[in-house]
């Protein structure tokens, strides 16, 4: 811990105001013999809290001057009796500044700890939000992994190698399970296309295409596509970036026989 990050944590508030345990005072005196800027923090501290004690000392109430004279020229009648009864007085009046100044000091410390504890709390819920956000996101993929992983490795998925036509580079697998109707798609090879343009997966159901979904080239990566529970064939478009239409056959990329 530096010297900022030991002035931060509340030590000189603790050690000033006398909530410091030993050991601490005695490591805090021992710092400030080593940090001049701990020493400037404790005198900062101890200032304050001075000017806040003055700033709401208890004004003596009118006519008190008045009255103090008056008590004093009448003590040659009644010296030791109107001496006596002055001092509850005037003690009373210096421990009602000094209540008032440690009202202020306890109020300031008071704010001082809920402030810091607010923010280290939020801090932790923060902390404790983002671990559980990412615990999250993690469960979800570990929960794809396993479905594709459970996909892949059941006897009743097809799998149906897609090869470039035309002397296309593109290549993928598609991985079809009918019982379920799910489609997955690994690609393998699919160059990266302009901004405005996308892929796009067919089944062919009785020599018409179906829709299977719009992708991206570029990295392999594995694509859960829309599912479907026939197909006799699987084909791959270049198509216009969200298209709704039907397939552009003269940007034709691959096809693969679904074989059952």
């Amino acid at each position: 811990m530096n010297i900022q990050e030991y002035i931060s944590s509340g030590i000189v508030e603790s050690y000033v105001l006398g909530l410091a345990s030993p050991e601490e005072r005695i490591e805090f005196e021992e710092m400030c013999a080593q940090h001049p800027e701990l020493v400037e923090a404790r005198n900062n501290f101890e200032l304050s809290l001075e000017e806040q004690a003055r700033k709401n000392v208890v004004p003596p109430p009118m006519g008190a001057k008045e009255k103090i004279l008056s008590a004093i020229q009448q003590s040659s009648a009644s010296k030791t009796s109107k001496l006596i009864s002055m001092e509850p007085t005037t003690r009373r009046s210096s421990g009602l500044r000094w209540i008032a100044a440690a009202a202020i000091i306890l109020f300031l410390v008071g704010g001082f700890l809920a402030f810091k504890f607010y923010n280290e709390n939020k801090d932790l819920k923060t902390e404790l939000r983002s671990s559980q956000d990412a615990q999250a996101q993690l469960d979800q993929r570990l929960k794809k992994m396993e479905d594709e992983e459970k996909v892949m490795n059941d006897p009743h998925t097809t799998v149906v190698n897609m090869v470039g036509l035309q002397g296309s580079p593109l290549s993928a697998n598609i991985y079809w399970d009918s019982t379920s109707a799910n489609v997955y798609m690994i690609v393998k090879n699919m160059p990266k296309l302009p901004s405005d343009k996308q892929y796009q997966l067919w089944a062919l159901i009785d020599k018409k295409p179906v829709d299977l979904g719009l992708f991206d080239g570029g990295e392999k990566v594995i694509l859960k596509m829309n599912n479907t529970q026939k197909a006799d064939a699987f084909a791959i478009t270049i198509e216009n970036r969200g298209n709704t239409g039907g397939p552009n056959l003269q940007e034709l990329q691959s096809m693969g026989k679904a074989k059952l």
